[in-house]
């Protein structure tokens, strides 16, 4: 299995609360760390907290439409679109592609061919530059970039659930994160249920007292938080 740190992040953006699972589920399956947006004003708060390598980004949806939100998004941002539409005129795809989108996909689309062009616009990314982010937990170091626990300076095995949620965790210190979030961010399957069974095998790992968590804290009714050194 491959590094979940290591998979190209995706952000979807679609009003359709089926297709929006699917293609989920979907890209969960075939390579893909996925979280999704039910609207622009709910894509720009993902965009606040997490880094993606491509947008999935439906044109029509009630409020601010994709195409709007894909202008004013490149203004400020570079990451490619991949904009989805029901709207098969050459005028309409023109119009993406003049206000921001890389790439255009008609609605019903085969998810073959989905996979294919997303593929194909991350091929044409230049390669970034790693930096690697370390993490103090007390006894505990965590790399971030390279999914890595040392305690006490000995490599501790993590799986690769855990790498990519103590990587969440890592790249928003201090900050609550739900379950709900912690699940479309790792793509851990079970549930909420799952995400704490994770987090109680992580703090086995990095806290010295795991029932009195210092570093990985449960904040009652609302999620976990990382509070580091």
């Amino acid at each position: 299995m491959s590094d979940m740190t290591e998979l190209p992040h995706v952000l979807v953006v679609d009003d359709d609360d089926r297709l929006r699972d699917l293609l989920v589920k979907y890209l969960s399956e075939n390579g893909f760390l996925v979280v999704a947006a039910k609207s622009a004003a709910d894509a720009r708060a993902k965009l606040r907290g997490f880094k993606f390598d491509i947008i999935i980004l439906d044109l029509m949806m009630p409020g601010e439409s994709g195409l709007d939100f894909a202008e004013d998004f490149r203004r400020t941002n570079s990451v490619p679109i991949l904009m989805l539409t029901a709207m098969a005129e050459a005028g309409d795809r023109i119009s993406g592609l003049e206000r921001g989108a890389d790439d255009y996909l008609t609605k019903p689309f085969e998810p073959r061919e989905l996979l294919l062009r997303l593929h194909n616009i991350l091929k044409r990314l230049p390669k970034p530059i790693l930096v690697d982010v370390v993490v103090q937990l007390g006894d505990a170091v965590f790399h971030s970039d390279r999914g890595e626990l040392l305690v006490y300076g000995n490599p501790v095995r993590l799986t690769d659930i855990e790498i990519s949620l103590l990587r969440v965790l890592a790249g928003r210190p201090g900050d609550v994160l739900s379950r709900e979030e912690l699940i479309e961010m790792t793509g851990t399957a079970g549930g909420g249920r799952a995400v704490d069974v994770q987090v109680t095998r992580l703090r086995r790992k990095i806290e010295r007292d795991p029932k009195l968590p210092r570093y990985l804290q449960t904040v009652r009714g609302r999620g976990y938080l990382l509070r580091p050194d």
